[in-house]
């Protein structure tokens, strides 16, 4: 059994006796966190042919269909079932529009007893670098993007996943800990060594920290 916030607790258990107004508040509270989520680790291929915002809702009709079920055995927080849900329709949705192109293991995360998809190398530099609009921004954009990527298809899968995990998801240290099976001296010793190697490429890039 887990434990959730006294509020959460409180929606939870009035949408588990059929108040659907409880059942939409808490599914509300979650939606921005999970969709940072999919914005990270949607397949690159598949960005602007699918709406992150139709991916939760998606797996918001799943969450309703089986929440009974989650409440007679709750294994995990509410939210980290939500994000379950809706890494498993991300991965379907990848399947459906890739076909074979989307049978890479590799790619996949076993978190929870089900996969996960990987916050690829690009997304990250990607939301690291943030958006820059001048052709000379520009091109410094491309050309950071590039080392970093470097950078981080050289880190260990954990370490990056530790990293999307702690910066962009906004997990903190236990929680991060406790989702990837490791310890929290573990995750934070990754952590720290995996910002390190990040700003000191990021510190070479011209004005990027007045931007």
């Amino acid at each position: 059994m887990t434990t959730e916030p006294s509020e959460s607790s409180d929606l939870l258990r009035r949408a588990g006796q059929g108040d659907a107004q409880a059942l939409g508040e808490l599914l509300e509270a979650h939606r921005k966190r999970l969709h940072r989520m999919v914005r990270l680790r949607l397949d690159p291929r598949l960005q602007g042919r699918i709406n992150p915002s139709d991916v939760i809702q998606e797996a918001y009709l799943e969450a309703t269909k089986r929440l009974a079920g989650y409440l007679r055995n709750p294994k995990m927080p509410f939210f980290l079932w939500l994000r379950f849900l809706t890494s498993q329709k991300m991965l379907e949705l990848r399947r459906h529009h890739l076909g074979t192109q989307a049978r890479d293991a590799a790619r996949e995360l076993s978190i929870y007893q089900g996969a996960m998809p990987e916050a690829s190398s690009a997304s990250l530099a990607a939301q690291l670098l943030g958006k820059r609009t001048t052709p000379l921004q520009a091109a410094i954009r491309a050309e950071m993007k590039l080392r970093l990527q470097e950078a981080l298809n050289s880190m260990e899968l954990m370490d990056r996943e530790v990293l999307a995990l702690r910066h962009f998801e906004q997990f903190n240290n236990a929680e991060t800990a406790q989702l990837l099976g490791i310890s929290e001296s573990g995750a934070s010793s990754r952590y720290v060594r995996a910002l390190k190697r990040l700003k000191d490429i990021l510190r070479q890039a011209p004005g990027y920290w007045e931007r």
